[in-house]
This record gives structure tokens, C-alpha cells and sequence, in this order.
């Protein structure tokens, strides 16, 4: 079955397209689980300290106390009180963190009772010592049942805080392992997308050199004088395949020519060079499809606008030598063709122009005008431009640029137009299509905002720049207060909502030079170069006070207002380049505000 080389070019760029989307997915899927993982040991380890602070305040109030009884001094009971309370603290907030496992979510609430059982015996004994009865108060310490408590606790806190670093050192393996995967996805997937590219370049051009030598091969032999020469062999392309079908054509004919002795030698003459012209014809668009071999894999990959117009400039003029022309594709909101590239010393409007001013467009088939008067003119062309041609570029059925040319395009050049318009269409959607995946790459899918690797990765060229020209570099974290009460009343998609409704807002509100990220949950950070950190706080606090000042429905139910807390910190010399002091002099500014009661901004410099 013969297929279009054309079809063929597209096929084999979708296939690629596929692959790298597939690729990609599995990364994304891949550093998720690794970012869940890391986040399950923070959890694990804010869960053995918070452990190890609750015995270590009791331990404490127990040492008050006794040195209190003993010494009779005031100055050994001063802490007692407030250490106790810190223990109780930390036992209930352990029994908190620990509520996704039954387990030790079992075994916190059984500290949790035997701190307090400890607690509420060394706060009797504490009493009446300061009552002055010193002697019941050691022998209450002598007698009761909660100096047993201890020994047991600490057996209970002990097994409490190994099944917990047994779940951390899980964790991390697991952490470990996706970090593994995602190196072997790199360490494979990059060579083998890079062997993909060129086996499709290779096959390409194998396609067309094949047909080319053997259409040349089958002429060779004519031209020795075999005038039962033909091409017998299917050809791999339509294309092809209708030049071999032309070519066995002719040469019936001139065989028929010469057989007949009553054909004058004019006519042999006139039929030698219809071959020859026919086989010159072939020999330059066998050229013209192996130079757009040639362009269509450096189209496929380039990375940037700026690499595919320098391509198109430099090829373009090659297939269509002689003839100024430019490039147009439609907008993001295909309300405008913007220019690409233009060759020949095409002077163009960077402006751009409107679909409804390309006849070309409208019509989805060429438009040209090769005398006044001939056809109706484009509003886009110039209008001392007397000839033209516009040729719309089809992806999919869908029009996507036009290329417009100015000269009149004879058939041979119609048939490069052709081929060459289809290969530029090509590489335009995957060039599109590639952007879009780094879009993927770096936006957090909830909320549109550049996720945590991209601010990390502007943060380091920021100070970098601030650091090589001497100017400003400033930071905000916040996140939103008592976000957790949306989830626990409302439901996950409520705190979606909430989240949603504040990331558009933080967006609305700061700079376009400022990148404002989900910095991860709740949490978000703005990047603000050139500016100084009162410059921002002032700005900042118009951000908040707008927030303060939503009311955010979801569902069709009113969720009611939210508030966030705010802080600022300036990069300064004396800071690392890498930005992890900066983020965290931001971070306790952020805590200030959160501690001096939310819903405020802190500078770092204020502390």
C-alpha cells in the first residue's frame, strides 16, 4: 500500500509527541511520590520531637519540684508549673500529629495519661510545698503511686519513638527509591528519545534517497539506450510513485516514438527533450525533498521561537530561490497572525494582522493574484504589491499560519510551496506542543502558579543578578490562616476553592516581574526583583487587605472570608547563593506575623 511521505512525516512526529508526553507524565507522577514521601519523614520527624519535648519538660518539672522539696529555695519550683504545662502541651499535640496512625495514635493517647497522671501527682506535691508543708509534700513524693509512673513512661515513649523512626527510615527508603526511578528515567529516557530523533531522520531520508536512486538508476540505462527501461519497482511515496508513473509514461511514448519508422526526426528530437526536461524536473525535486528532509529535522528540533524563524530564514530561500515571502501563525487567541520569520529581504508589520484580512485563511486554500484585477486582494498586502500568493498552513484540518509570498508561483515552484508548507505546519505543532510540556513542567495544576522547583531555580539567577549588579533582591512567604478549618468544615475542595480563590488574587495583585509560586499546601512565595523590602511590605499589605476582603463560595455554599499572614526579607551579601537564607529569614518573619496574631505583614529586618 503506498502511503504520502507527508502522512508519513506526521505520523512520525505524533509518535514522537506521544513518547515525550508520555515520558514527561511519568516524571511528573514520579517527583509527586517523592515529594510526598519527603513530606511524610518532615512528618515523622516533627512527631519524635514533639515526643521527646514532652518527656523532656516532665523531666524537668520533676527536678524543680525535687530540688524545690528538698532545698526549700523558691528559685527550684519557679519552672515547675510552666514545664508541666509544656509536657501536657506536647503530649496533645502529639496525640494530633499521630492521628493518621492507629497505632501510635493508640500509644500517644496512653502517654498522654500517664503524663497527666505524672503531671497531676508532681502539681499535689508542688502545693503543698508552697502551703509550707514541706513534710507531707516529700511524703506524698515517698508514697505515691505516680513516682512509678516514670520508669513507665519513658518504657512507653521509648517504644513510641522506635516504631516511629521505623516508619521514618521507611519512608526515606521509599523517598529513595523514587529518586532512583527518576534518575533512570533521565539517565535512559534522554539517550532514547535522542535515538528515537534520529532513526526518524534516518528513515526520512532513506525514503527519499531510495526512490531518487532508483528513478536515476532506470533513467541511466535509458539514456544508454534500454528503451524497455521502466521503473518496476513500488515506490515507498505517493509522491514518488506519481513521478515513476510520469516517467513510465514518457518513456512508452518514446519507445512508441522510436519504433515507428514513420516518425519524423523532429518529433524523436522533441521527445528526447521532454525526457530530459522531465528528468531534470525529477533530479531537482528529488534536491528539494532531501533539503527539506534536511529542514524539517532541525524544525523538529528547535527549542525556541528564535531557533525555528533562523531555520525557516535560512532554508526557505534555498527551496524557493528568488521569491520574498514571510511566515504568519495565529496567536494564542487566534484573534491575530503574528509574524515568524521572513527571508528575501521581506520588509513586514510586526504588528501582525487579522484572520478576516487573508482571503487565504478565510477560504482554507490558496489565494493569489497574478495580475491587477485577477482576483480580490488581501487586506494584509501592502499596496503597491501588484502580484502575490498566500498559502495557509494546515495541521489536523486546522489552520494554523498562512505563508505569504510575493511574485507569481509557477507549477514547479507550487509543488516545493506544497511540500514545504506541510513541513513547516508539522513543526509548528510540535514546536507548540513542546512548550506546552514545559508550561506542565513548572506551573502547579491547581493554581496556575509556578510550582516550588521553578522559584527555586529563579531564585538562584535572582541573586545571582542582584549579587553581579548590585541591586535589590527581596522575598514573601505567606500562607493563608487557619486554612485547616476549611477542610475539617467544608471538605478538600472547599480548601481547593480557597486556595484557588487567593492564588488568583496574589496574582492579580503583585508585579508581572515579580513570580509568585505555591511554595507547597497552604504556602506560597513572590520573588521580587529590584525592590526593597519596605518598597514590598507596602505593596504586600494592599495584597492582604484585598484578601481579607474575599468572600469565597464553592458548590453553591458560602465559605466565608480568609486572611493571610505575610514575611519579608531582603537578600543581603552576607547570605548564601543558593537562597535557603533568604527563605528562611522570610519564613521567620512569617512566623512573627503568625505569633503577633495573623493576618499582617512582618519584615525580616523588624525582628
Amino acid at each position: 500500500m503506498v502511503h504520502s511521505l507527508s502522512i508519513r512525516i506526521i505520523v512520525l512526529c505524533a509518535l514522537l509527541c506521544v513518547v515525550l508526553a508520555l515520558f514527561g507524565g511519568l516524571l511528573i507522577f514520579t517527583a509527586a511520590q517523592t515529594r510526598e514521601s519527603l513530606h511524610w519523614i518532615s512528618h515523622s520527624s516533627r512527631v519524635l520531637g514533639t515526643a521527646g519535648q514532652s518527656i523532656n519538660h516532665l523531666r524537668a518539672a520533676e527536678s524543680g519540684q525535687r530540688g524545690f522539696l528538698l532545698t526549700r529555695n523558691p528559685e527550684f519550683g519557679r519552672t515547675v508549673e510552666s514545664e508541666l504545662l509544656a509536657s501536657q502541651d506536647a503530649a496533645a499535640h502529639l496525640v494530633q500529629l499521630t492521628a493518621d496512625n492507629a497505632l501510635q495514635s493508640q500509644r500517644a493517647q496512653r502517654i498522654q495519661e500517664l503524663i497527666e497522671e505524672r503531671a497531676a501527682g508532681l502539681n499535689a506535691a508542688f502545693k503543698l510545698g508552697q502551703q509550707r508543708d514541706f513534710e507531707g509534700a516529700l511524703e506524698s513524693v515517698a508514697t505515691g503511686r505516680a513516682r512509678a509512673i516514670m520508669p513507665v513512661l519513658e518504657a512507653r515513649i521509648s517504644d513510641f519513638i522506635a516504631e516511629e523512626r521505623s516508619l521514618s527510615d521507611e519512608r526515606t527508603e521509599r523517598a529513595g527509591n523514587w529518586l532512583e526511578l527518576i534518575r533512570l528515567l533521565v539517565f535512559f529516557g534522554i539517550p532514547a528519545a535522542v535515538i528515537a530523533v534520529g532513526g526518524m531522520a534516518v528513515s526520512l531520508i532513506r525514503r527519499i534517497q531510495r526512490p531518487v536512486e532508483q528513478i536515476s538508476a532506470v533513467m541511466g540505462r535509458l539514456g544508454a539506450g534500454d528503451r524497455t527501461a521502466r521503473i518496476e519497482t513500488t515506490m515507498a511515496s505517493r509522491e514518488f510513485a506519481r513521478l515513476a508513473k510520469g516517467y513510465n509514461t514518457m518513456a512508452a511514448e518514446l519507445e512508441a516514438a522510436v519504433s515507428d519508422q514513420t516518425q519524423s526526426a523532429e518529433q524523436l528530437r522533441a521527445a528526447n527533450n521532454e525526457l530530459a526536461l522531465n528528468a531534470d524536473i525529477l533530479r531537482k525535486r528529488g534536491e528539494v525533498i532531501e533539503l527539506l528532509g534536511g529542514m524539517a529535522h532541525r524544525m523538529h528540533s528547535a527549542r525556541t521561537d528564535e531557533e525555528l524563524a533562523s531555520i525557516i530564514e535560512v532554508f526557505v530561500p534555498r527551496v524557493l530561490p528568488g521569491v520574498p515571502g514571510a511566515l504568519y501563525a495565529h496567536n494564542n487567541s487566534r484573534n491575530l497572525l503574528l509574524p515568524i520569520a521572513s527571508w528575501s529581504e521581506m520588509e513586514i508589520e510586526r504588528e501582525g494582522f487579522s484572520p478576516e484580512q487573508c482571503w487565504a485563511l478565510r477560504r482554507g486554500q490558496s489565494h493569489f493574484v497574478t495580475e491587477a484585477g485577477s482576483d480580490i486582494v488581501c487586506a494584509h498586502v501592502p499596496a503597491d504589491t501588484e502580484q502575490y500568493h498566500c498559502e495557509p498552513l494546515l495541521a489536523g484540518g486546522e489552520v494554523i499560519g498562512v505563508v505569504y509570498l510575493e511574485g507569481v508561483i509557477d507549477e514547479e515552484a507550487h509543488f516545493r510551496l506544497t511540500v514545504l508548507t506541510e513541513n513547516i505546519a508539522s513543526a509548528l505543532v510540535n514546536h507548540r506542543l513542546q512548550r506546552g510540556l514545559r508550561e506542565q513542567t513548572i506551573r502547579d495544576p491547581l493554581t496556575g502558579l509556578f510550582n516550588r522547583r521553578y522559584m527555586q531555580e529563579m531564585l538562584h539567577l535572582e541573586i545571582a543578578r542582584a549579587a553581579r549588579n548590585g541591586t535589590q533582591l527581596s522575598v514573601v512567604m505567606c500562607d493563608v490562616d487557619h486554612f485547616k478549618r476549611f477542610n475539617d468544615e467544608f471538605g478538600h475542595d472547599a480548601g481547593d476553592a480557597v486556595l484557588q480563590a487567593v492564588s488568583t488574587e496574589l496574582r492579580k495583585r503583585f508585579r508581572d516581574g515579580d513570580v509568585v509560586c505555591r511554595y507547597g499546601g497552604e504556602e506560597f512565595t513572590i520573588v521580587a526583583p529590584d525592590t526593597m523590602a519596605d518598597v514590598l511590605a507596602a505593596r504586600t499589605e494592599i495584597v492582604r487587605q484585598a484578601i481579607s476582603e474575599l468572600n469565597i463560595k464553592q458548590g453553591g455554599r458560602t465559605l466565608g472570608s480568609t486572611s493571610m499572614s505575610f514575611g519579608i526579607a531582603s537578600w543581603s551579601e552576607g547570605m548564601d547563593r543558593e537562597g535557603t537564607a533568604l527563605i528562611q529569614a522570610a519564613d521567620a518573619a512569617l512566623y512573627r506575623a503568625k505569633t503577633a496574631g495573623r493576618n499582617r505583614v512582618a519584615v525580616a529586618q523588624d525582628l
